[in-house]
Parts: structure tokens; C-alpha cells; sequence
């Protein structure tokens, strides 16, 4: 279902990498009925949004030039970048009955805050539908993919990347939330070290990782891949 490997017509020839990124493993490993995964970029690439395509989306010239690898998810929601300085949040739900997208931000997102509250985040609040923010500014956005039988949702949360990475690679999505009010990126993205906090990535995936039965999973990845290494 995430195996995605073409090439565009597009005149310098981007080729769309297969999807086997790590929370490739939520959907092609055992089929448990709700689990997540909270994990670290090893390194820089740009996802693509399902309907999103590179000629719209992306300064593929600049992304030839750095050697950036493309990919493209099944979830929908824009393109963005994934690097080593942030924390990426999987999340699959298996046999749920239909809930409106909606449902699914809040529930997810709520718990993401919570856990960054824990270390001491704070003025966090939701933005648009989908979106977590300091103050007015992006650190997280989310998307979901949905099936007759499961729920995928998928959040890139920035802790120390520069906003000028995204503006170096992403064009300006078609779609905005209002609240974004047609800034570029680096005046919407933040990052949690620009707003003043010294937290690692490891140290922010470890406390969403704890959320575990607290409406984020019944199970994490991290638990599944040390039970089948003993």
C-alpha cells in the first residue's frame, strides 16, 4: 500500500523513491489493531503528500543540487521535510468504525501536547485542523490516510531544523490554513529551539513514546522490536 516508485515528467527527471521509511513497518509488519511509532529521521528528505505533485510542490532544481531523496506517502496533507533534528509521530488503527478526520487531529495532537507540556514546553495550542503551534507559529503538522479498515496518521514535529530548509525546498502549498495568512515559511515554521527550548530530539521522542494507553496507543513500535530482539 506505500510501495510508490515512479518517475515524473517532469523536464529534470525526479524520481520518486519507493516509501520505506521507517513507519513503512506499522503497515507491512504484524497487523496489530492499534500501535504507534515515534521516531527520528536518519536523514534529510522531502514526503510528498498523496495528492501532491513535484512540479507543484517542490524546487526540484534545488533538490537535484543537494542530493535529496523524494518520497511520497499515502496520507494526504502537503509536502514536507524530514531531517535528524526532528521527531516524526506514526499512528495505525485497525477495524475502527468511520470518525471524521477531525477526530482523529484532536485525539492524536492533544496527547503530543501533553507530552510536550511534560518537558516543559509552553503556549501550545492547535492551529487550523490539523496543526500544533507556539503561539502562532507551526512546530507540528499531521495528515491521515484512511481505509474501509484502518487509520494512519503521520505527524513531523520540528525541534531544531531551520525554516530555511523548507523554503529552500518546498514551494508554497496550494492549500493553507487560515491562520497561516499566506506567510512563507520561515515566518510560519518554528522550531522548539527557536523558541528558547534546548530539548534533543531523543529526549521528545522518549516523552511521546511514554503516552502509551493514553489515547495515542495501545502498543509502541519500541516495545514490539524489543520483544522480537529477545
Amino acid at each position: 500500500m506505500l510501495s510508490i516508485n515512479r518517475s515524473t515528467n517532469n523536464p529534470l527527471e525526479i524520481i520518486i523513491k519507493e516509501y520505506d521509511l521507517p513507519d513503512n513497518e506499522l503497515l507491512q509488519g504484524e497487523p496489530l489493531s492499534y500501535c504507534f511509532m515515534v521516531w527520528i529521521p536518519a536523514f534529510t528528505c522531502v514526503v510528498l503528500g498523496q495528492s501532491n505533485e513535484v512540479e507543484d510542490a517542490l524546487y526540484v532544481e534545488n533538490i537535484l543540487n543537494d542530493h535529496i531523496p523524494v518520497y511520497k506517502r499515502p496520507s494526504g496533507g502537503e509536502a514536507v521535510v524530514l531531517s535528524p533534528r526532528m521527531v516524526v509521530v506514526s499512528v495505525l488503527k485497525r477495524g475502527d468504525k468511520f470518525r471524521a478526520p477531525g477526530f482523529y487531529f484532536k485525539t492524536y495532537n492533544e496527547r503530543i501536547i501533553d507530552a510536550l507540556r511534560s518537558v516543559g514546553v509552553k503556549e501550545l495550542k492547535t492551529g487550523g485542523i490539523s496543526d500544533i503551534c507556539i503561539r502562532d507559529r507551526k512546530i507540528l503538522g499531521s495528515s491521515i490516510y484512511r481505509s474501509k479498515d484502518l487509520v494512519f496518521y503521520h505527524a513531523v514535529l520540528n525541534i531544531s531544523e531551520s525554516s530555511s530548509l523548507m523554503d529552500r525546498y518546498l514551494k508554497h502549498p496550494r492549500r493553507e490554513p487560515g491562520y497561516r495568512g499566506g506567510r512563507v515559511h520561515g515566518e510560519f515554521v518554528t522550531s522548539l529551539t527557536r523558541e528558547g527550548y534546548e530539548l534533543s530530539p531523543e529526549e521528545i521522542r522518549q516523552a511521546i513514546s511514554a503516552l502509551r494507553g493514553r489515547g495515542l496507543g495501545e502498543t509502541s513500535w519500541d516495545q514490539i522490536s524489543k520483544s522480537s530482539d529477545s
